[in-house]
């Protein structure tokens, strides 16, 4: 199993003791045991398998939660989860996911109205049963209806960074292969989505084709990791993996390897632009090779494949058919931004609020990242339940980095601040403590439901505060869990822009937030755009790589995102 599954697992279980009313800490274990582990930056099943080390010494990872992941790594199922699942509807798993409907909101609408499916709460809201209940209200329920469909397309996709785990696991089997000569991903998976609905696999096989194929195939059928194969040809096999997700590999030959790659990466109408213009020169792409008449003259690499249209291989990233042919008409296409460009990270959490390491524990490990700059933004006084900072509290977290700056060597620590935007308007910390701050985000955690109207407004007038620096996580979003909640985007980057901030890319994967087309926006406004990761453990400082495939998807450059500058180039940009 992958860290995502495993994670997958723990959340299950603590949603289903929520749901129960069960004891919160015991709840709580299980949310941060799935954090931990889908957070690590290796396989879990590889620390299993190592003698030297133990799963116990993963933080919040006692011995019972060390066996249960040990019987989950070795195909086994838990007796707990078995008997949570008897005991609960199994439609109330897929209520759970509807944006704003926790275990307790759902154990209301099961109680109450002996709601167990979608279906039932559906016909709940039509006929206005759900507004009666204590805590709901019409307006919850006509979001309740809203999120239905919602709840249903999140239940086929994952997020890019689980497929991700799947997609290597799934290769590394494969390279076993004593048949096999080439292999590589494609799809939207390739693309960098945010999410993937599917996986598609293409080969090369070794040795005599029809052989070469079938042994391919066989060794793919015997991936312990498959739930079943649901259809099989000469050269192609459809399965279903162990969570449900969908997989295609298909086998081609070598001469046809990269036109195959170029074709099923996609996408669509990346695709149609390319064969109108190789239409134009009397051309045939398909994913067999190029094609002048009935002879093939490309098709081995997709290099190839472009060069035959005089056009550059684009970057899988960019071939969505936006802006990437207008770009290769006009000259070399840019070179997008990369990992090893970020100087350092602007967003991270640590004790003092909800993170779960201190401040020199995150400075060592973003040192080790080869970051030269870190800035601490814990919340601010308004998030009252991760023990939100006030003005003392913060000048005193203040202190103590300014003594760690003082013995810290390769790296410095930014004196920073998540500060709420407050409901009615305004900064949850006042003025004269933000401007003793390197470094301000500003964020919407309350008043979510509010009107579009209300909600751009209080983004604007944050923007308009001298102190913030940037706002994080411009839409709220959460993958598959939450919608964006309503927001005038497109006025809050005009305001970014008349006042000088930047946008935050929330590199956490559940996030992404901003989107592609976002970012290009930003791009095409001159706004900077800031890629952090909101971590708040040192092995959460690794998604940073997600951000950076979400910006290259929105075709940012080194230049368009403000930290690949250095600590001092950035104070320049922020006017100080």
């Amino acid at each position: 199993m992958t860290n995502a599954e495993v994670a997958a697992v723990f959340d299950q279980i603590a949603d289903l003791l929520e749901f129960r009313g069960e004891n919160p800490f015991r709840v709580r274990a299980y949310r941060n045991a799935a954090r931990t582990i889908r957070d690590l930056p290796e396989a879990v099943a590889q620390i299993a398998a190592d003698p030297q080390r133990k799963l116990s010494d993963l933080e919040g990872i006692g011995k019972d939660l060390a066996e249960k992941i040990d019987t989950l790594l070795g195909g086994g199922s838990l007796p707990m989860l078995d008997d949570l699942l008897r005991e609960v509807p199994e439609g109330v798993l897929a209520i759970m996911r509807i944006p704003g409907l926790g275990p307790k909101r759902v154990a209301a609408l099961h109680k109450e109205l002996h709601i167990n499916s979608l279906e039932d709460l559906r016909a709940a809201c039509q006929s206005h049963r759900v507004r009666d209940l204590h805590g709901f209200g019409a307006k919850s329920e006509q979001a309740i209806l809203d999120g239905l469909d919602f709840a249903a397309r999140a239940e086929e996709r994952v997020l890019w960074a689980e497929a991700d785990q799947l997609v290597q696991e799934l290769l590394s089997h494969m390279r076993g292969c004593p048949a096999l000569a080439e292999i590589a991903p494609a799809g939207s998976y390739r693309r960098g989505k945010e999410t993937v609905g599917d996986l598609d696999l293409l080969a090369v096989a070794a040795g005599a084709p029809a052989c070469g194929s079938a042994a391919v195939m066989d060794y793919l059928a015997a991936y312990a990791g498959l739930a079943e194969v649901t259809a099989r040809g000469q050269t192609k096999l459809s399965a279903r993996l162990v969570g449900g997700l969908g997989l295609d590999l298909r086998v081609v030959p070598a001469e046809s390897f990269g036109a195959a790659l170029q074709y099923f990466t996609g996408s669509k109408a990346h695709n149609i632009v390319l064969r109108g213009l190789a239409k134009d020169r009397g051309l045939k792409i398909n994913e067999y090779g190029v094609f002048r008449g009935a002879t093939r003259i490309a098709g081995r690499t997709e290099e190839e494949v472009y060069g035959t249209l005089d056009l550059p291989c684009f970057p899988p990233e960019l071939r969505e058919a936006r802006r990437e042919f207008e770009w290769a008409q006009a000259g070399p296409l840019p070179r997008l931004v990369e990992l090893a460009d970020l100087c350092g990270d602007l967003h991270v959490h640590s004790t003092w609020t909800d993170g779960l390491a201190s401040i020199a524990d995150m400075a060592e490990a973003a040192k080790q990242r080869g970051l030269r700059y870190l800035a601490i933004t814990d919340h601010s006084k308004r998030v009252s339940m991760v023990n939100g900072l006030d003005a003392s509290r913060l000048r005193e977290q203040w202190a103590e980095i300014d003594r760690l700056n003082k013995r810290l060597r390769g790296i410095t620590v930014l004196k920073g601040v998540e500060v709420d935007i407050l409901e009615r308007g305004g900064l949850d910390l006042d003025d004269d403590v933000l401007a003793e701050a390197d470094w301000v985000v500003a964020s919407i955690h309350y008043g979510q439901n509010q009107s579009r109207e209300q909600i751009t407004r209080r983004a604007i007038g944050a923007l308009q505060n001298p102190h913030v620096s940037a706002m994080a996580h411009p839409t709220g979003r959460m993958l598959t869990k939450r919608k964006p909640y309503e927001i005038d985007l497109d006025a809050v980057m005009r305001a970014a822009r008349q006042h000088g901030k930047m946008l935050e890319l929330n590199a956490h994967p559940l996030r992404l937030d901003l989107d592609d087309v976002a970012c290009a926006a930003a791009k095409s406004l001159g706004i900077p755009v800031v890629i952090s990761t909101d971590s708040h453990r040192p092995e959460g400082l690794a998604a940073m790589r997600y951000g950076v495939l979400q910006a290259r998807r929105g075709g940012l450059t080194k230049h368009d995102v403000a930290n690949t500058r250095t600590w001092p180039q950035l104070k320049k940009l922020l006017g100080r």
